[in-house]
Formats: C-alpha cells, structure tokens, sequence
C-alpha cells in the first residue's frame, strides 16, 4: 500500500527525501544485492508512459511541459529520467532536470535523473525496481525518459504502458529510423519542433510509412502528432492521443500480460547483469580452458545467488 504521508502521490519532504534515497540505490545497487532482497508485496499499478527517440530531439523538454499541464489538471506524476553515462566513470551530469526545472517545482510532481551506468537498453540499472518503488507512492502516472533509442533498442516497450516516439525533421537519426524500424515500439509518434522547416514532409513520410507498414497492434492506428513546446503547438493532440491510448490499453490488454512482460524483463536484465559480473571474475588462464568447461563454470557461478 502506497505510504499514509503521501496520499494519491502527493509527496511531503520527507517522503521525497525517501524515495530519492532509495532510487540512488537501487540505481547502484548489483544485481547480486537485488537478486537478495525481501519479496515485495503488490501495489495498485500507475499508468506508466515511457518517451524515447534518438539523443537531442527535444525529450526534457516535451516530458517538462507535458508533465507540468497534468499536473495542473491534478494528476500527481512521478519522472523517472535516465541521462547517458560516461563510459569510463559511469557518471552522468544529470541535465534532464534542468530542462524540466519549472515542473518539478510542483507539489504533485516528484522527478528524478539517474545515470544510464553500464545499461545498454537506453534505460538504466535496476529499472524495473525503480519504477516498482516509484509505484509506491501512489502517483496517478509514471512518466520515464529514455536516453535515446538506437535502431534495436526496444526494451521499453516492456516496461511501459504507452512509448511516444520523437522524432525531429531534417535529421540523419530520423532516415536512420525509417530505415532500422525502429518505429515498431511506438504507440504513439511526434515530430518535435515541429515549427522547424521540414516538419510537414517528415509528418507526412512518417504517417505513410505507419499506415503502410505491419499492423502491430489490433485496433489502434499510430497517431503521428506534430509539437512544437514553444508555440503550445499540439500539446492538446498529443494529450488526446494518450488518453485514447490508455483506454486501448485498458480494454486490450490484461493486468496478468502486463505483468509477464515486466517480470521477462526483469529476469532477462538480471541474468545479463549476473553474466557481465561473473565474467569479471575470471582470470585471463580461465579462458585457455575448453569452451564447455568454461561455459560451465560460468553457469555455476550465475547458479549462486
């Protein structure tokens, strides 16, 4: 049950300062220590909206102000933002807040940025029980930013209810996509900056290429919405679209499916991250060894939990 301080998502001081805590460590934490922890106890889901498109498309800024009309409609929103991680210290600068600095001045909106680490999803480490322990605290919605998809990074979709896609006109990142279907995970498309020369032909070329293309999903046809932040330019159709996505999601698909997917995740990101630690342990002498029996003492070093 969502904590008695924190009614419909509404965090005091002292329940933001315990969730944030608590997001910094699972954030870190190995999959060891998280393959360790106590069984947790179900909570009432929140409606979780995931935003991924290539780095530099506008997704701070779409999320902040998408984030701060909720809330003034009285939805309480908790922002989970993954920032790219330097491959050498595993640290991030964390700028997604600054982008995002006037809606989190909200009472009803709780934001976090965390660093990508050594995850190589676009998501972070540990993601799954981040937005677990964000559900705990009763927000109506759940919004997370990815770093930025690549033409196979497609884990989000497990993760979340409703994926929008940006894309942004007159970028070799958007003919990329076309070309690497990477438009398969959305469910709902939007052009960014969409007062940019090229935005129209773009909306179109995207358009043509959803109505044309395998149908994925029964009765529900992407929507490819033009936005631009600064003019307020679509920000209602996009907000339509969401609702309408939602009430998709709610007659097509069931609590238990939902759950599958999410737990598949989980297990397949925890054997990944398992795999990476016990191949750190071995020596350089373990890989002159046959190939079953390397393979084999890898398996039962993963064996211990």
């Amino acid at each position: 049950m969502p904590p008695t301080d924190t009614p419909n998502g509404v965090l005091d001081a002292s329940a933001r300062r315990r969730l944030a805590r608590e997001i910094s460590r699972l954030a870190t934490a190995s999959a060891h220590s998280v393959l360790r922890a106590p069984p947790t106890s179900a909570v009432p889901p929140a409606r979780r909206i995931g935003f991924t498109g290539p780095p530099g498309v506008g997704k701070s800024t779409l999320v902040g102000k998408l984030v701060e009309r909720r809330a003034a409609a009285g939805t309480s929103v908790g922002v989970l933002a993954i920032d790219p991680a330097s491959p050498y210290s595993k640290g991030a600068i964390l700028g997604d807040r600054i982008r995002m600095d006037q809606a989190s001045a909200d009472p009803r909106v709780f934001m976090r940025s965390v660093s990508s680490r050594d995850s190589q999803d676009g998501m972070c480490n540990n993601v799954a029980d981040i937005l677990w322990a964000m559900e705990v605290h009763g927000f109506d919605e759940i919004v997370m930013e990815t770093v930025g998809v690549g033409q196979a990074e497609h884990a989000v979709k497990a993760l979340v209810d409703t994926v929008v896609l940006l894309m942004q006109p007159e970028t070799g990142d958007a003919i990329q996509a076309l070309k690497a279907g990477i438009l398969e995970v959305a469910d709902i498309i939007v052009v960014s900056k969409s007062d940019l020369h090229g935005a129209p032909k773009m909306r179109e070329v995207l358009a043509s290429t959803v109505r044309f293309g395998a149908q994925r999903a029964v009765n529900w046809t992407v929507p490819v919405i033009g936005v631009s932040v600064e003019t307020g330019k679509g920000l209602d159709e996009l907000e339509a679209a969401l609702t309408a996505h939602a009430g998709w999601v709610a007659s097509h698909r069931t609590p238990a499916e939902t759950a599958r997917r999410r737990a598949t995740y989980r297990v397949q990101d925890l054997v990944l991250r398992r795999l990476e630690d016990q191949l750190a342990t071995l020596s350089p002498d373990d890989y002159d060894l046959p190939l079953p029996e390397l393979y084999q003492r890898v398996l039962t070093g993963l064996a211990q939990i």
